[in-house]
């Protein structure tokens, strides 16, 4: 989203909090929503927030993470009772974790503070970090972070601290930070503990045939800027992909673990997997409500075209962390290039999309107020906006008052993987978190946003009249659940990406 939009956004978000109540018509080759489908999760399993969160306990990573850079990693943390922390980070070479670096041993002490009253549902806290060690696991790990800490004078004096590479030991531990030598050579690599300002815990069960149901849990921490030179000063808006308690974590989970067992001088070494070619062609959905940075609550419908390379997605913006209380959706619709393997972020492809049509549709009475009151012409044709509607907005060059510009292009990076039950994921190219656009090969985004789940087949129900048919039902062959199939042509209504830079 472009600077100049972010006070529309808060605006919604902040006094959008009531969901819209929207009756699901269809004619004229036009289909709108019923109040059921902007449900972000189809399949419904009951999603628990713990407030205040519970933080004790082992919370690990259940594959390798990639943050903007890019930087391949693995995060082990453990909260105490005593509000206590130890956390070990361990980055790697390549994007399936299997070559290890160097690992962080971070020790140190968060409290809770209170709730945010920025992203709704999480809990803001403080932490102070007490100790901070590196231990290299090979000399060209050594050499890389030498060279790092050398591009500042404050970087070079903690650099004459660390060994040179002939006197590389295997298991030594630097240290980084000592709060008590009052020692920081942090701020010279850019690291931070950010993340732990902003914390969510939720729970639900995992279905377990025969068996029954397992508990899962889930620790969201705040987000990493995709700005390296921004990461000191920035405090988050969004989350990460999160960490799972040790004890109560999805099933099955080949990874966690070899990370539960590991330490600073045995960094995880995760098991090997194919590489997935990249074949987009059907429909794609979010699993979960998602969060952007600025607050932006939302669910992604997402449909390519493989035959000729086109693609067409829904995106519902919600003003709460349930995803329950609808504010605006908007359809956008464009065509991409053929894939080419990126060099920068190993593992992932590069595309270019072009986004040359949408629609909007206001979900509650703030949104279409805001619309209405809008410049003329800035935002669809003449007329009114009105609460459930939606409106073409491709003849305007896109919806000034939320950030749409049209016609518009974006430089991607895609990534296909496999969950250990089988199901495809489709990871996206992380929105800039400034909220700018990826408009540029130089702003090719160098990490990823949560991944979206493929829908397999979907059956069709033609008993009763179109605007009665639910439009979200049960999957077939274990795969997503997916919108349901219609004879119009433009209801391959799919979760996709953010194109649009207001996302």
């Amino acid at each position: 989203m472009p600077a100049a939009m972010l006070p529309y956004a808060c605006v919604l978000v902040l006094l959008g909090a009531r969901a819209a109540e929207v009756v699901g018509t269809a004619g004229g080759g036009r289909l709108r929503w019923e109040p059921h489908c902007q449900q972000p999760l189809p399949n419904r399993v009951p999603v628990t927030a713990l407030l205040p969160p519970r933080l004790e306990g082992p919370w690990i990573s259940t594959g390798c993470e990639v943050r903007p850079g890019p930087e391949f990693l693995i995060r082990s943390y453990t909260f105490f009772p005593n509000r206590l922390f130890r956390a070990y980070q361990f980055y790697y070479r390549d994007p399936l974790c299997r070559e290890p670096a160097h690992s962080l041993l971070i020790k140190g002490k968060v409290r809770l503070r209170r709730a945010s009253w920025v992203t709704r549902g999480a809990t803001e806290a403080d932490y102070h970090l007490h100790k901070v060690g590196i231990v290299f696991h090979s000399r060209r790990a050594l050499l890389d972070v030498t060279g790092r800490l050398s591009r500042t004078q404050a970087g070079r004096d903690c650099a004459q601290r660390l060994p040179p590479a002939r006197a590389w030991l295997p298991g030594a531990l630097y240290e980084l930070l000592s709060a008590r030598a009052e020692r920081d050579c942090t701020a010279a690599l850019g690291f931070t503990m950010h993340e732990l300002s902003l914390v969510r815990v939720q729970s639900h069960l995992q279905p377990q045939p025969p068996t029954g149901s397992r508990l899962v849990e889930e620790l969201y921490l705040g987000d990493i800027h995709t700005d390296r030179a921004e990461r000191r000063h920035y405090r988050p808006t969004g989350y990460q992909r999160p960490l799972q308690s040790a004890l109560h974590h999805t099933h099955p989970c080949p990874a966690c673990g070899l990370i539960a067992r590991s330490d600073e001088h045995h960094p995880p070494v995760l098991p090997g997997q194919a590489a997935l070619p990249l074949r987009l062609g059907g429909r794609w959905v979010s699993p979960r409500c998602e969060l952007r940075p600025a607050v932006l609550f939302l669910t992604r419908l997402f449909t390519f075209h493989g035959h000729n390379r086109s693609w067409e997605g829904y995106y519902h913006h919600f003003s709460d962390p349930a995803c329950r209380q609808p504010t605006f959706t908007v359809y956008a619709a464009g065509r991409y290039t053929r894939g080419m393997p990126s060099t920068k972020v190993l593992g992932g492809t590069e595309l270019v999309f072009q986004v040359t049509r949408a629609r909007v549709t206001p979900m509650d009475q703030v949104t279409t107020a805001m619309l209405n009151f809008s410049e003329p012409n800035s935002c669809g044709g003449p007329g009114p906006w009105s609460l459930g509607t939606e409106r073409d907005v491709t003849a305007t060059n896109g919806c000034l008052p939320l950030g749409i510009r049209l016609p518009h292009v974006e430089y991607e990076l895609f990534k296909m993987e496999q969950d250990p039950l089988g199901q495809s994921l489709l990871f996206i190219g992380q929105r800039p978190t400034d909220g700018s656009s990826p408009d540029t090969p130089e702003k090719r985004p160098t990490s990823y946003q949560a991944p979206l789940v493929l829908c397999d087949r979907v059956a069709q129900d033609f008993s009763r009249p179109p605007q009665h048919r639910p439009l979200l039902q049960q999957p077939l062959d274990g795969g997503a659940w997916c919108p349901r199939g219609a004879p119009l042509p433009f209801l391959l209504l799919v979760l996709g990406l953010a194109f649009l830079e207001w996302l």
